[in-house]
């Protein structure tokens, strides 16, 4: 699979033209639709950019300790509602729960205490705590999004803490050993881009330190190329149930705090970033170390992504990204999904509640997805939502607004079916009838 030509050399067009303009060394993106690469974009010769030069993905490794405490949460070893003492106790700031850490919702300051840890050696999680007190709250939680480094250096120190395993271990162990992300490591391994700051006024390249950052480690150090974060982007798109639960990732991709209340394009989940760019959604997450700028977005509906690399500090790799996934998806839609025949009538259960309902002269239409098992429900000819068989004349809604809700088959004292109930709103198969 690869993308048309045309489309192809649009997302290299604007690859070299983000590339030129925004002076880079070097440019990697890379497109990904149904769970695999398809196609590499680069730009830039210092050095040549291919799918498995490493480069640092910076903020891009919250999303991996996200899954990590999502993972520890699916196992009944913390509730996303604990507060931060229950783990880390004594750092002053322990009202503030995991939720809200992992949203970027807690108030908590952008960096830790003393030099910028990015570009310094980091400390221990013990010299860390230290640095930790009330006084770090630079916004009151949960009022507002409010952006921490400091915040994912804590969720770290929390999984050390509950696993006896070290972060750096832990997220081997647990997610780029499992998924095959076998050039992803804690630190750069060749080869790999080194990374710079362009001189704004003559062009010069400073190559940048590559820092251990120790205890921040959860926030920002990992190195990956192309085609293994292609494969974390196709996880967040369709995950290994092994890994995490397919609904546990879902429940990460809803806002916990919406980041931009005058427009309201963008959020942040449970350690995701969502972008909003017309009626889509993106999830993802950016990142940056000094001398690198990532970039990660993901369309989940399409299972469609783009990821990228640039080793220049300060070039904008996450709005070339969104570009170029929005360009690929308005070029090439993906297929919708073949109709295929039944291969067998359905169960006297199904085909009772099946055909045209109405309530208050609207009309319900329900028909059966076989190869979903399924009902599959419109009003006015629109798509609302579906149901799946939970027992006898009792249906549970798994998508759409009566998501989790009940639809219950009503039968008359002959047996036969009247009405349908839909959390308390009943159907008739006449709009003349009452509800």
């Amino acid at each position: 699979m690869s993308l048309l030509p045309g489309t192809a050399r649009q997302v290299d067009l604007l690859v070299a033209q983000a590339q030129s303009a925004g002076r880079a060394p070097s440019v990697v993106m890379g497109v990904v639709r149904d769970g695999s690469l398809v196609h590499v974009a680069t730009a830039g010769e210092h050095p040549a950019a291919h799918p498995d030069l490493q480069y640092r993905i910076g903020s891009i490794s919250k999303t991996m300790t996200a899954a990590l405490v999502m993972q520890e949460r699916d196992a009944g070893r913390l509730s996303l509602d604990d507060p931060l003492e229950k783990h880390l106790p004594g750092t002053g700031v322990s009202g503030l729960t995991l939720r809200q850490l992992l949203g970027h919702a807690s108030g908590l300051q952008r960096e830790p205490v003393g030099e910028w840890w990015e570009r310094a050696e980091g400390a221990d999680l013990a010299t860390l705590l230290a640095g930790v007190n009330a006084d770090k709250i630079a916004y009151p939680a949960h009022r507002a999004y409010h952006y921490s480094n400091l915040a994912y250096g804590l969720l770290g120190g929390v999984l050390e803490r509950i696993t006896g395993t070290p972060w750096a271990d832990l997220v081997r162990l647990r997610i780029l050993d499992p998924l095959g992300l076998r050039r992803t490591t804690y630190a750069a391994t060749e080869p790999f881009a080194r990374g710079y700051v362009v001189h704004p006024w003559h062009g010069t390249l400073r190559e940048e330190p590559r820092t251990d950052t120790g205890a921040m480690a959860p926030a920002g150090q990992l190195w990956s190329t192309v085609e293994d974060l292609a494969r974390w982007a196709a996880f967040l798109a369709d995950p290994a149930p092994e890994v995490l639960a397919p609904g546990t990732l879902t429940e990460m991709c809803a806002p916990v705090v919406i980041s931009d209340l005058d427009s309201w394009s963008g959020g942040h989940g449970l350690g995701l970033e969502l972008y909003r760019d017309g009626d889509r959604v993106y999830v993802g997450h950016g990142g940056s170390m000094p001398g690198y700028v990532s970039a990660l977005a993901v369309h989940r509906p399409s299972r469609t992504a783009v990821v990228g690399f640039a080793n220049a500090y300060g070039f904008g790799i996450g709005g070339l990204g969104r570009r170029i996934l929005t360009t690929v998806l308005d070029t090439e839609p993906p297929l919708p999904r073949p109709w295929r025949p039944t291969s067998a009538a359905p169960s006297t259960g199904v085909t009772e509640v099946t055909g045209r309902w109405w309530w208050m002269g609207v009309p319900l239409d329900i028909s059966w997805d076989a190869a979903a098992g399924e009902l599959d429900v419109l009003m006015r000819g629109e798509r609302m939502n579906r149901f799946v068989a939970e027992g006898p004349d009792r249906w549970r809604g798994c998508s759409g607004p009566e998501h989790g809700e009940i639809l219950s088959v009503l039968r008359d004292d002959s047996g036969a079916v009247v009405a349908l109930d839909i959390a308390t709103f009943v159907f008739t198969r006449s709009p003349d009838q009452e509800p």
